[in-house]
């Protein structure tokens, strides 16, 4: 059946398409069926909705999504049929009642998550059978493998190539900043590709952006790694195990991360961009992913195994995930905090041990140095680090020349003050993130947070806690007001809160 495309300029993050009742009678589909949408030789698939008065009879509204991947303009004639439902639900139903998927039920699963050929239903029952049932060895290391081979990947002629990843949930984790540049100076290969942020307050992409582009395309990434060994890329501007991206997707608004997906999807990328020495931060606390160093102990099991499994030199380091790494939250501030600690060879004890930590990991695992650690911080303090990064930033399009102190932050401040004298005996890594994104972060790239006291430091009355950016006044008083009735930062002898509230009179 041939349309007309109704241009719908809204992205509803899943491929649907909107048709009239007397369209849908005519084909023979219901809401919630799916078909093949057609322009030219491009061809994908969306679920079907049903409007009334909305879209004329002969034509289609197609939102954004699906435009931009069939690249259809307003007026334009497309055909539809409708597609009866693949057989990889009938796998996925499989899972859901306990069983074990073949190696050609997962690909087959993974083919059509790219192929958009599942709806959102059957993609979300996929990632709650991972969930509830999870998965054995044999069934997550087909998945990850299916992940790489149904995505584009990198192949390097010449050089040793390494990586190393964060499973995340720690704000303010801009180690990437540091351990890319130091990792390429001493010239191994890093194609770095980062996530933005999802619930964070800021992802390494977010942050390298305010630096230079961060959307680039495979063979950019390859080129510029070529070039002057790193990079620090956004992964979603690639077609990098995009399975991953849209599993991820469903995952967000479900708030899981089943551990076969977040397995999989680690080792993917770093399969992908042809890694052979990677290493895993797992950060563990009060506030992170993992409560737990003995679940960060297991988690850490399972990486080694599955990367034993696909070929890959693989160790992790378990960190403390209790409190922000470094200072700062937010895409400007994180930026120049990377950057400021580059040029003074100095910095938060937090954000430079465990850079030049995972730095040194990666060189151990590498062969180039029996104390990877020395190497690393050798590299940092003699500027090295810091030159590297300027390269990196000019390959990637931003100004080389740029120094901490030119990089925009917020306008808008406000400091909250201590009440009371102390030490600083927790900081709340939720509170500190719900802070951020209500004062702008990661949209408004100059706001988010400084903070002035971490656990331990000690605290006198009236000195600054934290340090709220933004760049709409509206948006620093959301923040100031949530920051005042739910301390992120506390100090020993603070009131937390009044119970009962009222007073009597």
């Amino acid at each position: 059946m041939k349309l007309s495309a109704s241009i719908l300029p809204i992205k509803v993050g899943r491929y649907s398409v909107v048709l009239s009742r007397d369209d849908a009678d005519e084909i023979g589909v219901v809401e919630g069926d799916r078909i093949r949408i057609s322009k030219g030789k491009a061809t994908t698939s969306a679920s079907v909705q049903i409007a009334t008065g909305l879209i004329a009879r002969g034509r289609i509204g197609i939102y954004q999504d699906v435009a931009e991947e069939l690249e259809i303009q307003d007026g334009d004639e497309v055909e539809i049929y409708p597609v009866a439902r693949p057989p990889s639900v009938e796998f996925i139903r499989k899972k859901l009642e306990g069983g074990k998927l073949s190696k050609e039920e997962i690909y087959e699963i993974i083919e059509d998550v790219v192929e958009n050929n599942l709806t959102e239903i059957e993609l979300t029952a996929f990632v709650l059978s991972n969930y509830l049932v999870g998965m054995d060895f044999d069934e997550i290391e087909w998945m990850t493998r299916a992940m790489i081979d149904t995505g584009e990947t990198i192949e390097f002629e010449k050089g040793i190539v390494v990586d190393k990843h964060s499973i995340g949930g720690v704000p303010g984790n801009k180690v990437s900043l540091i351990i890319v540049p130091t990792v390429a100076a001493a010239g191994l290969l890093i194609p770095k590709t980062a996530s933005r942020a999802i619930t964070s307050a800021s992802g390494t992409a977010d942050t390298m952006e305010v630096l230079a582009d961060v959307n680039l395309s495979v063979d950019e990434i390859k080129e510029i790694t070529q070039k002057v060994g790193g990079v620090i890329a956004w992964g979603g501007a690639t077609n990098i195990a995009p399975a991953d991206d849209r599993i991820i997707r469903v995952e967000n608004p479900l708030s899981i991360d089943p551990r076969p997906q977040l397995l999989a999807s680690v080792m993917a990328k770093k399969g992908a961009v042809g890694a052979r020495h990677v290493a895993i931060d797992i950060p563990v606390g009060s506030g992170a992913k993992l409560e737990s160093v003995e679940e960060g102990r297991k988690l850490a099991g399972e990486f080694v195994e599955l990367g034993r499994r696909l070929g890959l030199n693989l160790a992790c380091a378990i960190t403390n995930g209790s409190q922000p790494v470094g200072r700062t939250i937010g895409p400007a501030l994180e930026a120049w905090e990377g950057l400021k600690a580059l040029e003074e060879k100095k910095g938060s004890t937090s954000f430079l041990e465990k850079s030049l930590g995972l730095a040194g990991l990666i060189f151990e695992l590498s062969g180039l140095s029996p104390n990877g650690y020395e190497l690393a911080k050798e590299i940092f303090t003699s500027g090295r680090s810091l030159e590297k990064f300027r390269e990196i930033i000019s390959a990637q399009g931003g100004d080389g020349d740029v120094r901490s102190d030119e990089i925009p932050l917020g306008s808008e401040r406000f400091s909250l003050e201590s009440t009371v004298e102390g030490a600083v005996v927790d900081v709340i890594n939720s509170r500190i993130v719900k802070i951020a994104r209500l004062a702008g972060a990661p949209k408004d790239k100059g706001a988010g947070i400084y903070i002035h006291k971490k656990k331990g430091e000690v605290v006198k009355t009236g000195e600054p806690l934290i340090t709220i950016y933004a760049e709409k006044s509206w948006k620093l008083s959301n923040a100031m007001e949530f920051a005042i009735e739910n301390p992120p930062v506390i100090v020993s002898g603070m009131i937390l809160e009044r119970y009962p509230s009222y007073r009597m009179v």
